[in-house]
């Protein structure tokens, strides 16, 4: 498993060899790639990393310094910092190379292992000799991020997050290092990848780096660097990262010295006790001492005795020494700590000392500074926070509060029993019912017209806009203060309260503010006697404890008045003061808007009345005429009977053998200021029918039934877009065979615009669903106006002699899309223009439920390139008709269709306002749904046979 760290060893009999291991050296040419695996950081672009080539070298390092360095002897003397040692890891026990970095004191040093980067205070008793053939270079190396530098000035906390950060992308990872460039020092500039991921970048990105420029030799390149004794010193103030995956130091057996016939002598208890051989109880035997005669037994058991003692005062000795050391420590410190807290006592004293002697002048210039605070909230209105806006609009809402006028609930009863009349009138057929009903209509009429009199007058006397007026204001103000306010429940409760609320607020408030002002009159007092008593030109004394008090109480009261006064006026309310001010200004804004309704509803009604007055104070008691409406059809039919006359005459004049070609072009320019008569004639009828039809919404609906022979109600019905003047016949048209084969089209001229005709075949029962339709789609045009996207309708006639209703358009040349695309294709931007235009257009369509079902190219018009309009469709044809041709025009593989746009087609979204046809009239189809499902099974044979085919929607 690779980085395991230190411990990631295998116990391995006899001693290991290091012929494999080869030290890794500068690289000159600064391109190479090496995959390492990162062992420790130093800041956030500097860290070690151990090569993973170098893998079983660390584990032979491992198990040989295991076996050799708990029998080596520990250093003394002068240590050489470029030697390589044998160290004693404090976290596992577990002996790692190492060089002195730095010799702290006698007894302990900063070394560096090596073959991981980290570094740690070692005792001198931890540090040990180790052989020569491992004296070699380390397997760890330093790299530092390529492009990458620290910031100057950048914070404790910054450089170890950037440490941290660092580490979670590259400890114990396996990383692809690019090396760039290679420091004297050994330090290599690498770029450092970890996957996808530019390790360096993603430092830079979270600013524990930044970007710095690069020299211009691509060899071995210097940098200042920082004293790396304070680097390091730095790096040990933060943990020092483990090493993970590290076993126990206990599956390493630590060989035990064997004697050999020799007393074996412990270094490390010689230097603790002296020059005295230890001689270990074990290995002593009577056989290893050479006896001479004069030695008796007894002087031998009397050594072995002594022998026990020593071991035994050595011991203890051992114990004393260690407790004098600790108690020498502890006394160490001790003293460190009282020198350290007579110091601070030192420093408390002087400082005290020196406050003592500006105490006065200190908590003089607070006070200046509260009082100054104090001053400018008090210039500032705080009364938001008392609810004096609230309690305003209160008071505003109770001395004008409007009141529904006396007479608008007669007038309203009036209103309703004239409204029912009204629709009486319009529903009945019988010319003698209609009289009855009219003569009854007129009675509440006069009642109504004396109850608007009376509600005009009363509500004359309310300035209605200028209350309305006020209450907005309000309402904006205090919307402004408090934002939206949900609307609760309305309780006089809910005001009662905070009326109690304010009280005890102003209460609490005006009495601080009182005590904040006796508290600093009795500081000026002071002060003024104060000036009397210094006075040197004043002879009688005045130093008593009457004349002066006591300053620091002074001080001390006025101090506290003023703090509470701030503390009134600068902290946030409570959350049971807010619950209270929102209830109250919800109540308030719902009054307001309870008598913004009631005003908005009786202006409502006041211009109802002012404008029934004024139209029926002309007509009361009769309907209006329409002898002006007679009138101009009257003249609309002689000019048509002159017009077709004079279209007779040039006709005789061009079919006769000596016709005169001036008498024929002044009768064709008679023609044409008859015709343009007419139109005119039509449109003034038009408008006269506008006014009568208006009348009828909303005065007279009896006009229809008393008149019905002006055909007022067709008008109506076809929503204006029907006139009865206009002929066929009337019009210098000329068939246009070429853009339809289906139906009669006919182009023409009308008051210097080209206009087509499209003809319809109608009888009965078609004919009031084509005028239906055509309203439909004429109402939509006229309410979008200019932003409908559609084509507009200009007239709706029926030709009498034959039974076809003609249809009036706009006619614009060679501007529909296939013409457009054909001859010059639309831009990208021109293309977008149009299709934004029929978008709208179908949009306005479906808005008003009504589903087009042709939309094609040749019904599609790009007028000027820029702005495109969607063109009408056969209003005889119903929504399911349009379906089913869209259907047989898919199945016999029309090209003018996708099936994705068959999916996202208009006509299979049918709106919630149109009804589904009833199983009578489905019952005609049951034929037609047998052919189409022919025509599926038949695709395959009849495909070739259409493919070439030329789809026409007209």
């Amino acid at each position: 498993m690779w980085g395991s760290g230190h411990s990631s060893r295998t116990s391995v009999a006899g001693s290991a060899s290091f012929s494999g291991i080869v030290q890794m050296e500068e690289d000159k040419h600064c391109s190479k790639v090496e995959d390492v695996v990162g062992s420790h950081v130093e800041d956030a672009v500097t860290f070690w990393a151990q090569s993973i080539s170098r893998n079983k070298d660390i584990m032979k390092i491992g198990c040989s310094l295991s076996e050799v360095c708990p029998l080596a002897n520990s250093v003394f003397g002068n240590l050489d910092p470029k030697k390589i040692y044998g160290g004693l890891f404090s976290e596992d026990k577990c002996w790692y190379r190492c060089q002195v970095l730095k010799v702290i004191n006698d007894e302990k040093c900063l070394v560096r292992y090596i073959d991981y980067g980290n570094t740690e205070i070692l005792n001198r008793s931890d540090i040990v000799e180790i052989p020569l053939d491992l004296q070699f270079s380390s397997v760890a190396k330093k790299y530092r991020l390529w492009g990458l530098q620290i910031p100057s000035g950048q914070e404790v906390t910054q450089f170890d997050q950037g440490r941290t950060f660092l580490g979670s992308l590259i400890f114990e990872k396996e990383i692809k290092m690019r090396i760039k460039a290679t420091y004297q020092d050994g330090t290599v500039i690498a770029q450092a990848e970890y996957g996808n991921v530019d390790i360096g970048e993603e430092v830079a990105k979270k600013g524990f780096a930044e970007k710095c420029r690069l020299t211009s030799s691509t060899h071995i390149c210097e940098e200042k660097k920082s004293d790396p004794g304070q680097l390091v010193l730095r790096n040990l103030k933060s943990p020092i990262p483990l090493w993970g995956h590290r076993s126990s130091q206990s599956t390493f057996t630590r060989p035990k010295g064997r004697l050999s016939g020799r007393l074996s002598l412990d270094l490390k208890n010689e230097n603790d006790a002296g020059n005295n051989v230890t001689f270990p109880k074990e290995n002593l035997a009577v056989g290893d001492f050479k006896l001479g005669s004069n030695v008796s037994l007894a002087k031998i058991k009397q050594d072995q005795k002594l022998i026990e003692e020593n071991e035994k005062l050595k011991t203890e000795k051992e114990v004393l020494l260690e407790r004098c050391k600790t108690l020498e420590l502890k006394v160490e410190q001790t003293a460190q700590e009282l020198q350290q807290e007579k110091a601070t006592t030192m420093d408390l004293t002087k400082r005290l000392e020196s406050t003592l002697k500006t105490c006065i002048g200190t908590r003089m210039k607070n006070l200046a500074a509260k009082v100054e605070i104090l001053k400018e909230i008090r210039r500032v209105s705080i009364s938001v926070r008392f609810g004096n806006d609230l309690s305003d609009a209160i008071q505003v809402l109770g001395e004008d509060c409007f009141t529904v006028p006396a007479s608008l609930n007669e007038l309203q009863l009036i209103w309703e029993e004239y409204n029912l009349a009204q629709e009486k009138i319009q529903t009945c057929e019988n010319v003698n019912e209609g009289n009855i009903l009219i003569a009854e209509r007129n009675e509440v009429q006069q009642k109504l017209y004396m109850a608007v009199e009376v509600f005009i007058l009363e509500v004359d006397e309310f300035s209605l806009n200028k209350r309305l007026k006020t209450l907005q204001d309000l309402s904006a103000s205090l919307e402004a203060v408090y934002g939206q306010v949900k609307e609760g429940i309305n309780s006089e409760e809910i005001l009662e309260k905070f009326n109690d609320w304010r009280c005890n607020k102003r209460e609490e408030f005006t009495s601080v503010r009182s005590e904040t002002e006796t508290c600093i009159q009795r500081l000026v007092a002071w002060f003024q006697n104060t000036l009397k008593a210094f006075d040197l030109s004043v002879e009688e004394s005045l130093i008593s404890d009457d004349t002066i008090d006591n300053i620091d109480e002074i001080l001390e009261n006025t101090e506290s008045g003023v703090c509470k006064e701030l503390e009134i006026s600068l902290i946030e309310q409570g959350d049971a003061d807010k619950e209270i001010i929102l209830k109250t200004c919800s109540q308030v804004l719902q009054k307001i808007h309870s008598e913004e309704s009631l005003i908005v509803t009786v202006q409502s009604k006041y211009k109802d009345s002012v404008e029934f007055k004024k139209q029926i104070i002309e007509c009361l008691n009769k309907s209006p005429s329409v002898d002006h409406l007679l009138s101009i059809k009257k003249t609309l039919k002689s000019l048509k009977a002159r017009l077709r006359w004079k279209l007779v005459e040039k006709n005789n004049l061009e079919e006769s053998d000596d016709h005169d070609g001036s008498e024929i072009e002044k009768i064709k320019q008679e023609i044409t200021q008859l015709r343009n008569s007419v139109f005119q004639g039509i449109y003034h009828e038009q408008e006269e029918y506008a006014k009568l039809s208006s009348l009828v919404q909303k005065w007279f609906p009896e006009l229809p039934l008393l008149h019905p022979e002006i055909g007022l109600l067709k008008y109506m019905n076809s929503g204006g877009l029907l006139t009865m003047s206009l002929e066929r016949d009337l019009l210098d048209a000329e068939p246009m065979k070429e853009l339809s084969s289906k139906r009669p089209l006919i182009c023409s001229e009308v008051n210097g615009q080209i206009i087509l005709l499209k003809g319809y075949s109608v009888d009965v029962d078609t004919e009031a669903r084509v005028i239906q339709r055509a309203a439909a789609y004429h109402k939509a045009w006229r309410e979008a106006k200019g932003e409908s996207g559609l084509l507009p309708l200009l007239f709706l006639f029926l030709c009498k002699s034959d039974p076809m209703a003609y249809l009036m358009v706009p006619y614009y040349p060679r501007a529909n899309l296939n013409a457009v695309q054909s001859t010059m294709p639309l831009t990208s931007e021109e293309a977008l223009k149009v299709m934004k235009g029929v978008a709208q257009g179908l949009h306005t369509l479906h808005k008003a439920d009504i589903i087009h079902g042709s939309l094609h190219q040749n019904n599609v018009f790009a007028l000027n390139r820029q702005h495109g309009i969607v063109g009408d469709f056969d209003f005889t044809k119903s929504v399911d008709d349009n379906v089913k041709s869209l259907l047989c025009s898919l199945i016999c593989c029309r090209s003018s269709m996708t099936a994705e746009q068959v999916l996202n087609a208009d006509c299979f979204l049918l709106p919630n306002g149109i009804s589904m046809p009833n199983s009578e009239k489905d019952t005609e189809y049951i034929p037609k749904k047998e052919e189409e499902e022919l025509k599926v099974k038949n695709l395959d044979k009849d495909k070739e046979k259409t493919r070439n085919g030329e789809a026409s929607f007209d």
